[in-house]
């Protein structure tokens, strides 16, 4: 039954990443300019653009990355992404921005809280964990 489950999360998680990188590239672009930390030497659009393709790539890896120990390797591709981007979700926080519908510290905050799971979800639905424990590389 976990098995199942786990494909079903990985394909979810897959999907919304491919949405949110196209989001990036079109229409909620304005919004994730406002992620941006200040501090990053980089155009903030080149950012986002970039930031978008390496999420739609990453998305469509987990959409068709279903035998190991690939798929464990895409899933910690992706927990990466998600430390990665938390930067960019602090900065929101720390400088008031205003972005998808996060207009109160309190709510910018509460999101933060929600990067772990998804740290954890990717983690989760491709058995990375599992497979570093076995010591699976891929190539093996």
């Amino acid at each position: 039954m976990t098995a199942p489950l786990r494909s079903l999360a990985q394909a979810l998680l897959g999907a919304a990443l491919v949405l949110t990188g196209t989001g990036h590239l079109t229409f909620a672009r304005r919004e994730f300019r406002a992620q941006v930390p200040p501090w990053v030497p980089l155009d903030v659009d080149t950012v986002v653009l970039l930031s978008g393709v390496v999420e739609i790539v990453v998305g469509v890896a987990l959409l068709v990355s279903w035998r190991q120990p690939r798929r464990a390797v895409v899933g910690t591709g992706a927990a990466i992404l998600f430390v990665a981007v938390l930067p960019g979700n602090i900065a929101q926080l720390t400088e008031h921005r205003d972005a998808f519908g996060l207009d109160t510290d309190r709510e910018r905050a509460v999101r933060l809280l929600f990067q772990p799971v998804l740290i954890a979800w990717a983690l989760w639905s491709t058995e990375a964990i599992s497979q570093w424990r076995r010591g699976a590389r891929p190539g093996r």
